[in-house]
C-alpha cells in the first residue's frame, strides 16, 4: 500500500488546529470555508492521480454528509450518534484513494464539529471514526468487510469518547448505541453505494467482482461464439492482474478490463485467428484494406456491445485503448506487397484510431494482449524464445509511442516484462512426449 506523504498530513492538521482555535474563541464559523479551500490546495496533487475521479462529485459527497449531520444536530441528536463515517467509507470504496478520503473526512468533521458545543471533542471523535473505517476498507472486495469496518469504527469512536470522559462508564445504553451506529454506517454504506456509483459514474471492487462472474451474458456469448477469444481474454486477465499487483496498480480493475476488452470480436468472430479453423482463413479472399477494416472495427463494435449490456464506463477505456494507435502490421505488410508500382500505401490508414492508454491498467492490458497473441504463435515456445518475444513486443510498443500517455516508468516496464515471461513460460512450456503403450 502506497504511503501517504507526511507533508499532506502535517499541513492540514496544523491548519485544522489553528482554524479551530480561531473559530472557537470568536464564536464564528468563518474559518471553515478558508480551511476547506486550503485543504483542497494541499490535496490537489493527490486528486490528479485518480483517473476515474470527477471533482464535481466531491462537493456532492460533502454536501450530502454535512447536510445529513446538520439535520440530525438541529433535531437534537447528540453529535456522537451521527454516522459520519458513511461518506469516507463510500469515498474509499469509489476512489480507493487515501488522499481523497482524508480530505472528505477532514472537511466533514471540521464543518460538523464547528456546530457542536464541544468542537474539538466532536472533531476528534468524527476523525477517529472516519479514518479508521476508511483504512479498514482499503482495497476491500467483500461486502462483509464493509460491515466489519463500520462496527470497528463504532468501537473506536466509543473508545475516543471514553478517553475524553476518563473511562467513566456512566451510561452503558449510550455506549451500545454508539457501537450500533457504527454498525449501521456499514449497512447504510452498502445500501446507498450503487446509487453513488451511478451518480458519479464510478465502480467499486465489489461491483467489479460481480462482473467477474463467468455467467455474465457477454462472457457466456464469448465462450460459445468465440471460444478462442474467450480463452485469450482469460490469459490476458491473469497476466494483467499479476503485473498490476507487482507495480502497485489496480489489479482487479485490470483483470476485469481484460475479460471484456475484446468483446467487439463477437460481431465477426470467424475473422480473428484465434477462432478460425486450422486450414481456413477468411482473410485469404479479402484485400488487405478490407481485412484491416474488419479487424479495426472490433473496437467500435466492442463499445456498442458495452453500451448494450450496460457495462460500467470505466471498462469502455479498456475496449477503446487496448490497441492504442498501433499499426495493423500484418495487413500493412500485405498491402505493401500487393501494391502496384505507382501506388502509395499510407501507414496511418492501417493504424487503430486510439486513444492511447492513459492509465497503468489500460497500458498493461495493451501489453498483455500483444504479448499473449505473439507468444501463442510460436512453434517451439521455449523460455528463451518467450523472453525474447516479450522484450521485443514491449520495446516496440514503447518505441512506437503507445505508452506515452500513461504513468508507467522504465522500472515498471522491466517488472512487467519479467512477470509476463514467467507466466507465459509456465503456460506454453514444451510437453514431454510419452511413449505409446504397445500391445502384444
Amino acid at each position: 500500500m502506497r504511503k501517504l506523504p507526511v507533508k499532506n498530513i502535517i499541513a492540514p492538521l496544523g491548519l485544522c488546529a489553528l482554524i479551530f482555535l480561531f473559530s472557537y474563541f470568536i464564536r464564528l464559523n468563518l474559518g471553515v470555508p478558508f480551511f476547506l479551500i486550503m485543504l483542497y490546495i494541499s490535496f490537489r496533487p493527490g486528486f490528479a492521480r485518480v483517473k476515474n475521479l470527477k471533482l464535481s462529485g466531491l462537493p456532492f459527497l460533502f454536501l450530502v454528509s454535512f447536510g445529513t449531520g446538520f439535520l440530525l444536530l438541529v433535531n437534537g441528536l447528540p453529535y456522537y450518534f451521527i454516522p459520519v463515517a458513511i461518506i469516507p467509507m463510500i469515498s474509499m470504496l469509489l476512489f480507493n484513494s487515501l488522499e481523497i478520503t482524508y480530505f472528505l473526512a477532514l472537511a466533514t468533521s471540521v464543518s460538523l464539529a464547528s456546530l457542536t458545543p464541544e468542537p474539538f471533542k466532536a472533531w476528534f471523535i468524527f476523525m477517529v471514526s472516519s479514518i479508521s473505517a476508511a483504512l479498514l476498507l482499503k482495497g476491500a472486495r467483500k461486502r462483509t468487510t464493509v460491515i466489519w469496518a463500520g462496527a470497528i469504527a463504532g468501537i473506536l469512536q466509543l473508545a475516543g469518547i471514553l478517553l475524553f470522559e476518563h473511562f467513566r462508564f456512566a451510561n452503558p445504553e449510550r455506549y451500545l448505541t454508539i457501537v450500533a451506529c457504527g454498525l449501521l454506517s456499514g449497512i447504510i454504506t452498502l445500501g446507498v453505494l450503487p446509487l453513488f456509483e451511478y451518480l458519479l459514474q464510478s465502480v467499486t471492487n465489489i461491483s467489479l467482482l460481480e462482473l467477474a462472474d463467468f455467467h455474465h451474458p457477454v462472457l457466456q456469448r464469448m465462450l460459445l461464439e468465440a471460444p478462442g477469444t474467450y480463452h485469450h481474454s482469460l490469459i490476458v486477465g491473469n497476466l494483467s492482474d499479476t503485473a498490476c499487483a507487482t507495480i502497485g496498480a489496480n489489479a482487479l480493475l485490470a483483470r476485469i478490463g481484460a475479460y471484456y476488452h475484446d468483446i467487439g470480436k463477437l460481431q465477426k468472430p470467424e475473422y480473428f485467428i484465434e477462432n478460425q479453423e486450422m486450414q481456413k482463413n477468411k482473410h485469404d479472399a479479402l484485400s488487405p484494406t478490407m481485412s484491416k477494416l474488419i479487424i479495426m472495427n472490433h473496437v467500435k463494435e466492442g463499445i456498442e456491445l458495452a453500451k448494450k449490456y450496460k457495462l460500467q464506463p470505466v471498462l469502455w477505456d479498456f475496449i477503446r485503448q487496448h490497441h492504442g494507435k498501433s499499426l495493423v502490421y500484418y495487413f500493412y505488410r500485405r498491402a505493401l506487397e500487393d501494391r502496384e508500382e505507382d501506388q502509395e500505401v499510407a501507414e496511418e490508414g492501417f493504424r487503430y484510431p486510439g486513444p492511447k492508454p492513459n492509465s497503468k491498467e489500460t497500458a498493461i492490458v495493451l501489453l498483455a494482449d500483444s504479448v499473449e497473441a505473439a507468444t501463442r504463435s510460436l512453434k517451439d515456445p521455449t523460455p528463451a524464445k518467450i523472453e525474447e518475444v516479450v522484450h521485443k513486443i514491449i520495446n516496440n510498443k514503447f518505441i512506437d509511442g503507445q505508452l506515452d500517455e500513461c504513468e508507467l516508468t522504465l522500472k515498471d516496464i522491466e517488472k512487467i516484462s519479467g512477470v509476463f515471461t514467467r507466466i507465459l513460460s509456465g503456460i506454453y512450456h514444451s510437453r514431454v512426449n510419452y511413449p505409446q503403450e504397445t500391445k502384444e
